[in-house]
């Protein structure tokens, strides 16, 4: 299709954001000669992430409403209506032939504003208990697009196509990755590394876990590559001065950094759940109590139950930690049947079936 526009928004964490980054790779390899645009919040990681990604992005001033702090929403009725002017203008200077949402605060406002200027639109939603951003947005986009069979509850029916979470096309074939991935972060070949995941900001329990057991990584020759997230680093990154450890605010190689891992410690996102499906390695999940629904404890189960990951409740890490990691690094056919189990359960069409949903949205 000659001349086709898109806009995707998504942001705010990376389980918004590497979803929207999987769906354009699609769509660009599907239409070459497609123009992509991403709109983001402005001073979140989407502003970043996606430059690095190849793709242009503008930003909103908006940001999430504070359930907490009452005081911190003084500013967001001015920020709400200022983002929907912006967006009025983004969409009529780019004349995108479809929208489409992944979730955060920027898709809110650019969507509510598209559907009002009449172009299809398209949300797609990571997980099992939405986000309340596409639950606002259901009624009135054209198609949803989700991972969790269940979800007309929050739905319309009508609108709900089952295709699965979209995974970044990088972490395709990681095995050849693996001399690279150990050049780049400087890994010693005769060493198991560990990955530590806690979220694009960080997971404070996750975080001192980790700091508490460096003695115990060390005396079992364990690399560790700890992505301890923005909120967190100033308070970990002296850790670096240590001998096989890496402290990282972010992880901008995420394919290299899977590549170079031999067993994963992470929570339990459903877009981190999905890319560890394709990854294929051994993982213990440390799933987020304090998520709605406590969704990521439920995603969770559904791959351990299959035998196909480790799982570890916060309130009993300081139990079950240690023994569990040691007899997962001792015990090779554990290793073994944990890959084995949790690559079978990969699916590697989402982004696929979602552009074929974009598609019949289209209108050139």
């Amino acid at each position: 299709m000659e001349g086709l526009k898109v806009i995707i928004s998504g942001g705010g964490t990376g389980g918004h954001i590497y979803p929207a980054i999987a769906i354009a790779d699609e769509l660009k390899l599907r239409f070459p000669s497609i123009e992509l645009l991403f709109v983001g919040a402005r001073g979140k990681m989407e502003m970043e992430k996606v430059p690095q990604s190849g793709y242009r992005i503008t930003g909103l001033w908006i940001t999430g409403f504070q359930r907490r702090s009452i005081l911190k929403n003084i500013l967001f009725p001015l920020k709400l209506i200022t983002s929907l002017i912006h967006s009025f203008f983004i969409l009529s200077a780019f004349k995108p032939h479809v929208v489409i949402g992944t979730g955060g605060f920027a898709s809110g406002p650019l969507l509510k504003m598209a559907t009002i200027k009449k172009i299809p639109t398209l949300i797609q939603e990571q997980n099992s208990y939405p986000g309340i951003t596409n639950k606002l947005l259901a009624k009135s986009v054209q198609m949803i697009c989700v991972a969790y069979e269940g979800l007309e509850a929050f739905f319309p029916a009508n609108k709900i196509i089952l295709t699965g979470n979209p995974i970044r096309q990088d972490l395709s074939d990681l095995p050849s990755k693996r001399l690279e991935a150990l050049s780049v972060f400087q890994l010693s070949n005769n060493q198991q590394t560990l990955l530590v995941l806690g979220g694009s900001l960080g997971a404070r329990r996750i975080n001192q876990l980790i700091e508490q057991h460096l003695l115990l990584f060390k005396a079992n020759a364990i690399q560790v590559i700890w992505q301890c997230g923005e909120l967190y680093f100033n308070d970990y990154q002296k850790y670096n001065r240590l001998d096989g450890v890496q402290v990282h605010k972010f992880l901008n190689r995420m394919d290299l950094a899977y590549a170079g891992a031999d067993f994963i410690l992470s929570r339990a996102g459903a877009s981190s759940v999905s890319e560890l499906c394709k990854v294929g390695k051994p993982v213990i999940f440390v799933p987020s109590p304090n998520v709605a629904e406590d969704h990521q404890t439920k995603n969770a189960e559904a791959i351990a139950d299959k035998n196909a990951a480790l799982l570890i409740k916060e309130n009993n890490l300081d139990r079950d930690f240690e023994s569990m990691f040691l007899e997962l690094i001792t015990t090779k056919s554990l290793r073994t049947n944990l890959s084995k189990n949790i690559a079978s359960l990969s699916k590697n069409t989402a982004s696929i079936a979602i552009v074929d949903e974009i598609e019949k949205l289209i209108k050139v």
